[in-house]
């Protein structure tokens, strides 16, 4: 499928502990990519004609498999690094400094089921 849609319970899970934290976030829809130096200016403005916004590598296979086991599954999806301004690459430390607390928000998402 060119789609995968998420667990309803876990996105609503997530949602209400990112508020219940005062966490803002965008609910989106990504795109995934087996290799790097895949996303050119033409695929970028194709994905985003799609209503993709972010891209990611790991996330769709996973949510994929969970529903085809019908497991519950969620991911929060942060930004490590960005290349929305390509001339200016911002690394921020590949996410380094948030993974404490991401986990704190996925483990509060799962309480929350």
């Amino acid at each position: 499928s060119r789609f995968v849609d998420l667990d309803a319970d876990m996105v609503a899970a997530a949602e209400s502990v990112l508020r219940k934290h005062s966490v803002p976030f965008v609910r989106t829809v990504a795109w995934t990519t087996a290799g790097f130096y895949r996303e050119t200016a033409e695929m970028v403005e194709y994905r985003k004609s799609e209503g993709c916004s972010v891209v990611e590598r790991e996330g769709s296979a996973l949510a994929a498999c969970a529903a085809f086991r019908s497991a519950t599954w969620g991911m929060l999806l942060y930004t490590a690094d960005s290349l929305a301004d390509v001339q200016r690459y911002d690394q921020r430390h590949w996410g380094g400094s948030a993974y404490e607390y991401a986990l704190t928000l996925c483990l509060d998402a799962v309480l929350a089921l």
